[in-house]
């Protein structure tokens, strides 16, 4: 039994600057399974870290009573770097402000890091393969020197996650139902989860053009295997990123009731020995990202919804009405925004104005949308 308070300083980028990284190690060392979970990798978005404020104690309850089947990581503010960004009172935790790079995009491509470290070397057992692949990121890992502050976040980050079986990412929209991104592979082993969670959606993609935290994983054990075609290469670590409603909903009746849930999915796949109860029946089934619309601003203007989340709507039907902020009618004229698909309305933009090409809503639909498909599928 263990749980274990770590931090970690990260050397600043300019004098005397140093940030602590503090998060926690709970359970036996020598459990045969590995859950790595984390929040506010935006850290503007503080629903998961209100969730792993209410867990972390279940956790080490769990922990005292020798209940814990796996080894936990938890890591309630993994961007400590991004809560220092202020301008004009405003919190700026989406993007790092020196580079202005988006802090879940971008990540390693860990296949191209040690592809030959892994030539000629994968054999016919399925174990074998998956511990060599993770000792070679093991090794890549600590071969690097870091450059900046955030890249030293980066390598502590994957250095706990990347043996994982189970990677959860917890985030959340701007104003939303719950739902989760996953890869393909995964569903419907994942669909537990999404039941426990209460998931609106689920939304798959393979590669969603960002490099998504999310992705990083699964992206290497799909690219080691098409890479040793005949060789047992398995998606290794069941990850997702788990998106909890919208960034004003952090409250500790939401947070107690999503570890509730989290919990129940944890103890039912028996990394947790304790009964989890009956799991909540599911509300949606997996879809390809691509089949959902991202409703945008044709012009300039002020949103006027006339849909509300968890509406479900059909291609043509106004969505929005945008008002005019200039030109011959300005403050009279309405301009209607039309859906394109069929689905459920997932996602709103809290912010009513909207400049041009502005995202103002997310509709989930089951068919591919023709010019998504193939496409950068994030909002940025």
């Amino acid at each position: 039994m263990a749980f274990e308070r770590k931090v970690v300083p990260l050397k600043g980028d300019t004098p005397g600057a140093v940030t602590e990284f503090t998060y926690y190690v709970i359970g036996p060392r020598d459990a045969p399974e590995k859950v790595h979970l984390q929040a506010a990798l935006h850290a503007d978005e503080h629903p998961g870290t209100m969730v792993l404020h209410h867990l972390l104690p279940m956790l080490r309850q769990a922990d005292d009573q020798g209940l814990l089947r796996a080894r936990f990581t938890v890591m309630p503010l993994v961007n400590p770097l991004g809560m220092a960004t202020f301008a004009l009172r405003r919190h700026i935790g989406r993007y790092d402000a020196n580079t202005g790079i988006n802090f879940n995009r971008r990540w390693p491509d860990l296949f191209s890091a040690i592809r030959s470290q892994l030539n000629g070397r994968l054999s016919d057992d399925e174990r074998f393969n998956v511990n060599l692949i993770r000792k070679a990121v093991s090794n890549w890992i600590d071969a690097q020197q870091p450059r900046s502050a955030n890249e030293q976040l980066r390598l502590l980050v994957l250095k706990e996650a990347h043996d994982a079986e189970f990677v959860f990412d917890l985030h959340c929209d701007d104003d939303s139902l719950i739902h989760i991104f996953t890869s393909p592979e995964l569903m419907p082993e994942l669909q537990d989860l999404a039941d426990w969670m209460g998931a609106a959606a689920t939304l798959t993609a393979a590669d969603s053009g960002g490099g998504s935290f999310d992705e990083v994983l699964p992206q290497l054990y799909r690219k080691v295997a098409l890479a040793n075609p005949g060789k047992p290469v398995p998606m290794a670590s069941a990850t997702a990123t788990l998106e909890y409603r919208g960034q004003s909903d952090v409250f500790d009746h939401f947070g107690a009731d999503d570890a509730r849930r989290l919990w129940g999915f944890l103890c039912e796949r028996n990394l947790i020995d304790t009964d989890p109860g009956a799991r909540p029946a599911p509300l949606s089934e997996a879809t390809p990202f691509d089949a959902t619309e991202i409703v945008r601003a044709d012009r300039p203007g002020l949103v006027a919804y006339r849909v509300e989340l968890g509406e479900r709507v059909t291609k043509g039907q106004p969505v929005a009405d945008l008002i005019a902020l200039d030109g011959p009618e300005a403050f009279m004229a309405r301009t209607p925004i039309l859906a394109t698909t069929d689905g459920l309305v997932l996602s709103r933009a809290m912010a009513k104005y909207a400049p041009r090409g502005a995202g103002i809503m997310k509709i989930v639909g089951k068919t591919p949308i023709s010019g998504r498909k193939g496409a950068y599928l994030l909002e940025d």
